[in-house]
């Protein structure tokens, strides 16, 4: 397989990035690490006749801890990088533990967490824990920039919002009241397979009781969802093996998989009920964001 050819910038700016995007509308295809773009390339699912190169922009490589707004996370940072920051492990150890969950060594050294989210695969591994902590998205533009819900910048299978000159440039996790939050994820092996089902979970606790939950889908829906009505049944609720295990009866009724070769959808809203008990019940009890 080989790479068809293509015309390559090298930004030195967001901005410069985002008008090059712009000039060349639908012929230009933006690339950080590569590890999705270039393997699609490559099996002639794409064939950008522009390439424009933002994995060497030292503006979105950031890891940093704001007082009063949070981790901020730039869209260039390598899953690697996410699961070694120092920041991320004192402050939301989650995060690092969804990276290390992701593909192999190899991919994690190059992939991105930017990339993760605009490519918009529904079984990606950093959605459904970055939705569970809050994360808003900083989405830049050749005519402006704007902030959303990283839950709402997905609009379905390898879909965003985003418009063509746009790039996300970084994440935000705000300082929150969460107490606890975990990712968990089935694959058909050990390490490094796509997840057959991922959940997220976060609590707030106060005296044993769930003052507040969020619960998000992976691989279980055309793009990563919340179980609001098992997030709501939580509230109020003193935490235990039983709750948890009803907030997963209900969690997985508000799933909708498709049956492909890992698995049947009737075997995925099982273990949607399964892992979204497992989930609860480590955020709640392990007692680390």
């Amino acid at each position: 397989m080989y790479l068809p050819d293509f015309e390559y910038f090298n930004p030195d700016s967001v901005e410069e990035a985002c008008q090059l995007l712009l000039k060349y509308g639908s012929k230009a295809k933006a690339i950080a690490g590569g590890t999705d773009v270039l393997v699609k390339m490559k099996k002639e699912l794409l064939a950008p006749e522009v390439i424009v190169g933002i994995g060497q922009l030292s503006q979105l490589k950031k890891i940093e801890y704001v007082p009063g707004k949070g981790v901020v996370i730039g869209s260039g940072v390598t899953h690697n990088e996410v699961q070694n920051s120092k920041v991320l492990q004192e402050k939301y150890l989650s995060v690092s533990e969804a990276a290390h969950q992701m593909a192999n060594n190899q991919v994690r050294n190059l992939g991105t967490i930017g990339g993760n989210i605009s490519n918009a695969v529904p079984s990606a591994d950093m959605p459904p824990i970055l939705i569970a902590l809050d994360t808003t998205a900083k989405i830049v533009g050749a005519k402006g920039e704007r902030t959303l819900p990283l839950e709402d910048v997905f609009a379905g299978p390898n879909e965003t919002v985003l418009e063509h000159d746009e790039l996300i440039t970084e994440f935000v996790i705000p300082d929150g009241s969460f107490t606890g939050s975990t990712y968990m994820k089935f694959g058909l092996r050990a390490s490094g397979a796509l997840a057959v089902v991922g959940v997220a979970a976060s609590v707030q606790m106060e005296d044993g009781v769930i003052k507040d939950a969020r619960i998000v889908l992976g691989a279980v829906s055309p793009v990563p969802v919340r179980a609001k009505k098992a997030e709501d049944f939580l509230k109020g609720k003193p935490a235990g093996e039983e709750i948890f295990a009803e907030a997963g009866v209900i969690a997985s009724g508000e799933c909708k998989p498709i049956s492909d070769i890992r698995a049947s959808a009737e075997y995925r809203k099982d273990m949607v009920r399964v892992f979204t008990k497992r989930a609860l019940n480590k955020a709640a009890n392990e007692g680390h964001v």
